[in-house]
């Protein structure tokens, strides 16, 4: 786990660092109109996925959510991180978080990317293809 400086010259954890930027996309998505169903769920055993945030939109879609965090964009955006091997494994999770679901909803994955200046909210950024 790596330390990382804050504003308050207080050094913070990444682990901490994440759940802020979680924090703060969950807020964001709620003030569009979305409503939390689960945060951090995890599929069993070792190589499976994790889906950051599974929200339910006005409509009834059920959104995947990857939130990044990125201080500065001097190494790419925080949406461009996530990659083919990423996308996969937030597919694997949905797919078995849906599996304990009596009907299937609409779907979506969106990624939020989180800066020091705000949200940057991508819907539909990726799919499961």
């Amino acid at each position: 786990m790596g330390i990382l400086p804050n504003n308050t010259g207080r050094a913070i954890t990444t682990k901490q660092a994440g759940d802020a930027a979680e924090d703060e996309a969950l807020l964001y998505l709620q003030q569009q109109g979305l409503r939390l169903i689960t945060r951090n769920y995890r599929t069993p055993g070792r190589g499976g996925g994790e889906i950051d945030l599974i929200m339910r939109a006005p409509d009834g879609t059920l959104v995947f959510v990857e939130v990044r965090r990125r201080n500065s964009s001097l190494h790419g955006s925080a949406a461009a991180s996530v990659g083919r091997v990423k996308q996969r494994r937030v597919v694997l999770a949905a797919q078995h978080y849906l599996l304990h679901l009596r009907s299937l909803p609409p779907c979506r994955f969106d990624v939020i990317e989180v800066t020091p200046e705000g949200c940057h909210w991508l819907p539909a950024a990726f799919d499961a293809t």
